[in-house]
């Protein structure tokens, strides 16, 4: 089994599906001989054809208006938004039209998309290319949003993303993208959508979080361990729908909690997990529930970008206040 990166991993779940069904198509900016920004599509235009995987004008608009209508004469296409940042271009095809398809027409027609994006800080982008904006998305019901936190879950959840007849947004966070390898099998297979997982064991404190808030928290867990504080980390792997069974379970485990998010602290998926535990869980809670995140302010420059975004330390402060109270 061979150690790939998560943009390895992405590739290979893209040439499995283009392999797979002739009606799955890739586009977007750039996707096509270059291969992408990040080289996610690479070599896949010389593999499977210009008319299979097509580079589009910058215009992001025109690429939801495209993959609407490839969606209901029978494709799957799998669009590119260079960074998610830019998914306001594209936000009435997504949300005004992608999500609200089958209902519109009772169930008769699907809209198998997913909308690929990267996102996320730690690489110094410009502005409007790092943003969080999950919690945004998550909100309109209709579309699936999935969040991978290694190379593994991305290649089952793309694959997983690409089979579904729903509107799924599949976000890619480019800090992970060539941080780190482990072993992902050369096969097919699928991780589920709306599945968490639990990548570390614990009885003391669970911590929840997802994309590159699940390094930080291994981290913190790996070095608490060595105090015999044992943490729980689960990784949500989908924020849209959220696997409440999995969130609960850890939590009457524990019962302590650290709800972990890069995103902004306001509102946001933290504040949904947060609210589900105080709805169904409370009286399993030994202490209030801890909350890291980001600052409520504009995603900021690359100089700052370090004292702004959470990391291990931050959730190591409140998972030991949590854990003391």
């Amino acid at each position: 089994m061979a150690q790939k990166t998560m943009i390895q991993a992405i590739t290979d779940a893209l040439a499995h599906e283009l392999e797979r069904d002739p009606n799955v198509l890739i586009f977007g900016e750039d996707v096509g001989k270059n291969g992408g920004v990040f080289r996610a599509t690479q070599d896949l235009q010389d593999k499977f054809g210009e008319d299979r995987v097509f580079n589009t004008p910058l215009a992001e608009s025109g690429i939801g208006g495209l993959a609407i209508g490839l969606a209901l004469e029978g494709y799957r296409p799998v669009p590119e938004i260079q960074f998610l940042g830019f998914i306001f271009e594209v936000m009435d095809s997504v949300v005004a039209q992608a999500a609200r398809t089958r209902y519109r027409m009772s169930g008769t027609r699907t809209m198998p998309i997913t909308f690929r994006a990267p996102f996320g800080g730690g690489v110094h982008t410009p502005e409007l290319h790092s943003d969080n904006l999950e919690g945004l998305l998550a909100q309109s019901p209709g579309i699936k949003v999935v969040i991978p936190s290694n190379p593994y879950d991305a290649k089952g959840l793309m694959i997983a993303s690409i089979r579904d007849n729903d509107p799924v947004i599949f976000l890619e966070h480019m800090k992970l993208y060539r941080s780190f390898r482990e072993e992902v099998p050369d096969e097919e297979y699928i991780v589920p959508i709306g599945k968490a997982s639990v990548p570390v064991e614990g009885t003391d404190v669970s911590v929840i979080t997802y994309g590159a808030m699940v390094r930080e928290a291994m981290k913190v867990a790996e070095k608490l361990a060595k105090e015999n504080i044992s943490v729980e980390v689960v990784d949500l792997r989908t924020v849209s729908p959220l696997d409440l069974d999995t969130i609960l379970a850890s939590v009457k485990k524990t019962g302590r909690v650290v709800v972990v998010q890069e995103a902004q602290r306001q509102a946001g998926i933290g504040a949904m997990v947060m609210a589900e535990i105080a709805e169904r869980a409370v009286l399993h809670l030994e202490a209030p529930i801890g909350r890291v995140a980001a600052p409520d302010t504009i995603f900021p420059f690359g100089q700052a970008e370090h004292d702004w975004l959470p990391n291990a330390n931050d959730i190591e402060e409140k998972v030991r206040e949590v854990y003391n109270f």
